[in-house]
């Protein structure tokens, strides 16, 4: 009888040892200086700097079906900073300063190059978020996913000081809500997306959608990075910004009220900023109800700070929207905006 190997089954271990090779020098690159040990441990190292009294902030995500649309097209480049930036933006909103970051790349066959592009995308997300990828998991799992097909998800963990903790205790009747504007659909929704542009339109992808685009270009967009951004403005207001939101499953009418406290609503004037393309696209090519949009979708708001009457000038160093307010009473109230009715 012919022996049996790991590799007979369907795992590599060569092909995964050829992986960690190909990335080593993507995770490395985002390295900062508390980082301890190096790639191929069993766990990361990371030592904390001094801080008064150190809050960690943690949060974990994945991309979801937005990975269905990289297979379509064969394209893995964009899905790692999907990873990161539903991870670090998570942790953004209480004021953290993402510090690290891991992933977990589970595939059915495992390609080094696919994975080498992916976490390639992970690697730059770090730098541009300031965190250090410090660690992960790539597992082959022969029969579980088709050939080419995978799935990934992450967890990054963040710190701010207790005293700069950002929560809803200071939102108040009167606070202006500040818009910054999405790349695109981010990584929500798509289950959705997916109905309207492959099952009802028909569409491959490769259509064109704009000068620069393909429409699955589009898609692929990836989740805008938001802690450079929003990092300065928290330095620089400090109390003065009273809260934060991201802007990801549930749109507008579930994650705003998870900023504020009980008793207060908001009233969003969504003709304070221009809805992408897309947005409009696919509320037409799926006759989607303008609420549902709002629920579902970003429409072009991928984050929103809640801050003080005084400052809401003053935030002039990129495109900002004063896109509504905060009132007396709960909920969210939406008026006005380019999407139909």
């Amino acid at each position: 009888m012919e022996g049996l190997t790991y590799k007979d089954s369907g795992v590599d271990i060569d092909a995964g040892n050829e992986s960690v090779r190909l990335i080593k020098n993507f995770v490395r690159s985002t390295y900062r200086p508390e980082v301890l040990g190096d790639i191929g441990g069993f766990g990361g190292l990371f030592a904390l700097k001094k801080y008064d009294e150190p809050i960690l902030v943690s949060g974990t995500d994945g991309v979801g079906t937005k990975l269905k649309i990289a297979f379509r097209l064969n394209r893995h480049d964009t899905i790692g900073q999907d990873a990161v930036a539903m991870c670090v933006n998570d942790i953004l909103v209480s004021g953290a300063e993402p510090l690290f970051f891991l992933d977990y790349l589970a595939v059915g066959k495992l390609n080094p190059l696919q994975v080498a592009e992916i976490v390639k995308g992970v690697a730059a997300a770090c730098k541009e978020s300031g965190c250090a990828l410090i660690g992960g998991e790539t597992a082959e799992m022969s029969g579980f996913y088709p050939a080419g097909e995978y799935d990934i998800a992450g967890f990054a963990v963040g710190v701010v000081e207790k005293k700069s903790l950002i929560t809803s205790a200071r939102v108040k009747v009167g606070d202006i809500l500040i818009g910054l504007p999405s790349s695109g659909l981010h990584s929500n929704g798509f289950s959705l997306v997916r109905k309207i542009v492959f099952e009802r339109m028909n569409f491959t992808g490769d259509e064109k959608f704009s000068d620069e685009k393909t429409l699955g270009e589009e898609l692929l967009t990836p989740t805008r990075l938001y802690p450079k951004s929003v990092l300065p403005l928290i330095k620089k207001f400090g109390e003065k910004i009273h809260g934060l939101i991201h802007v990801t499953g549930g749109g507008f009418y579930d994650n705003i009220p998870r900023a504020l406290p009980e008793g207060l609503g908001v009233t969003i004037d969504a003709d304070t900023w221009s809805v992408p393309k897309i947005f409009k696209c696919l509320q037409e090519w799926g006759n989607v109800p303008r609420r549902e949009m709002f629920r579902t979708f970003n429409c072009g708001i991928g984050m929103i700070l809640i801050v003080d009457a005084e400052i809401s000038n003053d935030l002039t160093d990129e495109t900002f929207y004063k896109i509504g307010r905060v009132v007396e009473g709960g909920g969210v109230e939406i008026l006005g905006g380019e999407l139909n009715d």
